[in-house]
């Protein structure tokens, strides 16, 4: 995980250059999970004169590339739906620029013209205003190139927490609600909808369980290991993984079938 963190520059270097360095935190992910699912799988093989961390900037120039192949494949086009949006096409584009893969421009549009605006409305409904606001300005703004500042860095982030959540949401409203026989299963399903391995782990060995203290210190230390990254890593996602935890468990509770 060091060496992926020494690749977050070249990251922002090449993001930049198509006006995506509000997508650095998704890529770096990205990034992490696929050097950790290369090593468990014995993808690298150390070779004489070759460092890990050449390994690991291949896999880096990889990932960049298929994210700004994506990226180039379609218009950065509005993300805020406004009510008065009849035809509903804002609501796909929408979807789009959040990264949810599965939007069908078919015979079922209109279907999927109310499904993209069920789950930006749930999305917004579950960010702070002033995150929405962040993220909308990044997302639809006009391409920056150069240096990034405190406050593009603040718009990145919130990008991403939008992201994050909208993805969390789609996950949720995704479960047949006939898996959902009692609260038990509410508080299993909600972990599994989030959108990354770090988090879905993070919400169901701290966040679900609501560790404190000392149990809480090893459930951490334990993750850490398990996953390959730093305590203070998993530390730091401990608010995240909890408010998108909560966000997926009102949306799985409200589809929740009443007991007969």
């Amino acid at each position: 995980m060091v060496a992926v963190d020494g690749v977050r520059r070249y990251v922002v270097s090449h993001l930049s250059r198509i006006g995506r360095a509000c997508d650095v935190d998704d890529v770096m992910q990205d990034i992490r999970v696929a050097v950790w699912d290369g090593v468990s799988r014995g993808l690298y093989r150390q070779l004489p004169g070759v460092p890990f961390e050449a390994w690991v900037q291949g896999v880096c120039a990889n990932v960049c590339a298929a994210h700004i192949r994506k990226e180039l494949s379609h218009p950065t086009l509005p993300l805020l739906m406004e009510a008065g949006d009849v035809d509903g096409s804002a609501s796909l584009d929408a979807l789009a620029i959040l990264g949810i893969d599965g939007v069908d421009r078919g015979a079922e549009k209109i279907v999927d013209q109310e499904w993209a605006r069920t789950i930006i409305e749930l999305t917004r409904a579950n960010v702070p205003g002033g995150v929405w606001v962040l993220a909308v300005d990044s997302l639809t703004g006009p391409r920056q190139y150069g240096p990034p500042s405190p406050q593009d860095r603040r718009r990145w982030h919130a990008a991403t927490v939008v992201r994050q959540t909208a993805r969390t949401v789609q996950n949720a409203l995704e479960v047949e609600p006939k898996e959902i026989r009692n609260i038990g299963d509410v508080c299993q399903r909600a972990a599994e909808c989030l959108p990354t391995p770090v988090l879905r782990q993070t919400a169901a060995t701290i966040v679900r369980p609501d560790l404190r203290g000392p149990d809480r210190a090893r459930a951490l230390a334990a993750l850490a290991a398990e996953l390959g990254v730093t305590e203070r890593y998993v530390a730091v996602q401990i608010g995240f993984a909890r408010r998108l935890y909560q966000t997926s468990w009102r949306i799985l509770q409200g589809a929740r079938r009443p007991a007969r």
